[in-house]
């Protein structure tokens, strides 16, 4: 017997109305009243997960410590909670058939003809419950990705109904995440987008017991009462999320005000009790009452798509908060530093941070933006590809191997600085098959790495294929590079810096995984450290 409470959170009227920050939020302020959580994506796509989706198609995919590739909302739920998860947290259309289709080769089902309900609608019951088997949390809270209406969602959407008709509406809670648009012209916000998708999702049996509103301002009490009357949910538990103008961080602090952990508490039979929320108020005054902006130059592909690299701009907003500063970006395409003058374009710029990627395209745009941080003593930012990048920089320009590269890209290279991994030449699949997950790490004494961390061990989320070429070690030493962390056996270079250099670090993971604005990461506290100490050198 699960003695877990479940909160399913549905989306309606249209997409990207934030229902993972909304979830996450919750998650927050549940935890800050001294419940435990869990929390779960479900997204209906048929790819097992994002792992080999494009950005473009996708955003960020988020790696968890056990290996999985997720979708960026386990970002927001790592960030807003003090949990960290794993691959029982995200959950795809993809998993689910392969998963019953598994079974059916092997023979469990004994002959029986294999449909959607049960066999599907039963195997995503079991995913959600086994959170609660393994962790017995308080609260077990799920989001159904996608919008109520399409046709990809609906065994999620039975399966959930059929967990309310079994555990009953104490056990069980529906949240619906709709829109309440504005018409310009009138002025006027219109209720009639949602009453049409809480009429959808009736259809599906599923009656919301709370509305969260997407609103351009708070909704009045005559909108309460018109969406309470005809969408059949009471008008304590129609809450408005209005706009955020500062920083997604306010979100949790919106909804406090708008009592919608005291509603999902009230409407589950809960004990309300004392909320303890003195970080986060901490935060969002620290956030509002910092004067100072920095600039910071974020050179990826992928620019064009604010979600891409998602965890690296909250990272880099999780550094500001620390430093009391604004952290400000420069989005730049790093082909345009292939046609234009690198100066032109990074003169105005307090740090320059490469992301990770793949693929050829940009590459030499973003060693010019590289080479720029080294030769001008700007702060500089390497991560994944962004380290690759900067070794072979560096192998060019500085120990004049012109031409230095990556066989990802040149596979045939005289100087392969980077290279692929031997276990990793044979495989044909693109899918989980790179080096995923947490790895441990040995940080060099008396290095800036050190510095940061004040550690010697530490633990990093990975997610990449090629690694730094052991044997241009001893030179890329001697011509004034630093190898600062390696793994345990030695094998893989995980860290380098310029020793000459005010802040230049290159790390082959990805440290904005496993950032949170209660704790930033300390490269990323150390990188807006450093770049503030820049702005002060250049403004004198």
């Amino acid at each position: 017997m699960i003695k877990s409470k479940f909160i399913f959170i549905t989306g309606g009227v249209c997409s990207s109305l934030g229902k993972g920050v909304t979830i996450a939020a919750l998650g927050c302020l549940l935890e800050s009243r001294g419940y435990t959580v869990a929390l779960q994506k479900m997204d209906p796509y048929i790819n097992i997960d994002p792992g080999t989706m494009s950005p473009y198609q996708h955003g960020e995919v988020f790696v968890t410590n056990d290996g999985a590739e997720t979708d960026l909302d386990l970002g927001y739920y790592e960030r807003f909670t003090s949990k960290e998860f794993s691959r029982k947290n995200s959950i795809s259309t993809g998993q689910i058939y392969h998963s019953v289709i598994e079974r059916e080769r092997k023979g469990d089902y004994l002959g029986r003809t294999v449909q959607v309900v049960p066999h599907i609608t039963n195997e995503i019951r079991n995913r959600i419950y086994l959170l609660g088997k393994e962790e017995e949390p308080d609260f077990i809270l799920v989001e159904i990705g996608g919008t109520v209406g399409d046709i990809e969602s609906i065994p999620f959407l039975e399966a959930i109904r059929q967990m309310r008709f079994e555990h009953g509406s104490s056990q069980v809670l529906f949240i619906h995440v709709t829109l309440v648009p504005t018409i310009s012209v009138a002025g006027e916000a219109k209720t009639k987008p949602t009453q049409h998708s809480v009429k959808e999702l009736l259809g599906f049996g599923i009656q919301p017991d709370v509305l969260v509103c997407r609103v351009r301002e708070t909704l009045t009490k005559d909108l309460k009462s018109k969406l309470s009357l005809f969408c059949n949910v009471k008008e304590d538990c129609v809450i408005s999320a209005v706009d955020i103008k500062d920083s997604i961080y306010e979100i949790p602090k919106m909804y406090k005000d708008e009592k919608l952990d005291e509603v999902v508490l009230r409407n589950l039979g809960m004990e309300i009790g004392k909320s303890n929320f003195n970080e986060w108020e901490k935060i969002i005054k620290k956030i509002k009452s910092a004067q100072k902006h920095i600039t910071i130059a974020v050179v990826g592909k992928y620019i064009s798509l604010q979600d891409a690299y998602r965890s690296i701009y909250e990272s880099l907003s999780h550094g500001g908060i620390s430093n009391d500063v604004k952290v400000d970006f420069l989005k730049i395409n790093p082909e345009d530093l292939e046609k234009l003058n690198p100066k032109d374009i990074l003169k105005n710029v307090h740090g320059i941070l490469v992301p990770g990627g793949f693929g050829e395209r940009g590459i030499e745009g973003k060693i010019i933006a590289i080479n720029y941080a080294r030769t001008k003593g700007i702060p500089f930012f390497g991560i994944c590809l962004g380290m690759q990048c900067a070794v072979i920089e560096f192998a060019r320009n500085v120990l004049g191997l012109k031409d230095a590269h990556s066989t990802e890209f040149v596979p045939n290279t005289k100087n392969p600085v980077i290279s692929l991994l031997e276990e990793q030449a044979d495989i044909d699949r693109m899918g989980g098959t790179m080096r995923l997950g947490t790895y441990p790490c040995i940080i060099k004494k008396n290095t800036l790495a050190f510095s940061e961390y004040k550690q010697e061990k530490i633990n990093e989320r990975h997610r990449h294929r090629f690694e730094f070429t052991l044997r241009y070690r001893d030179d890329l030493t001697k011509g004034g590079m630093t190898i600062s962390g390696v793994s345990p056996d030695e094998k893989l270079v995980e860290i380098v810096e310029v020793h000459d250099h005010p802040w230049f670090v290159g790390v082959q993971y990805h440290p904005e995984f496993k950032s949170k604005p209660i704790n930033p990461h300390p490269l990323f506290s150390g990188f807006i450290r450093a770049a503030v100490k820049f702005s002060i050198k250049g403004e004198k």
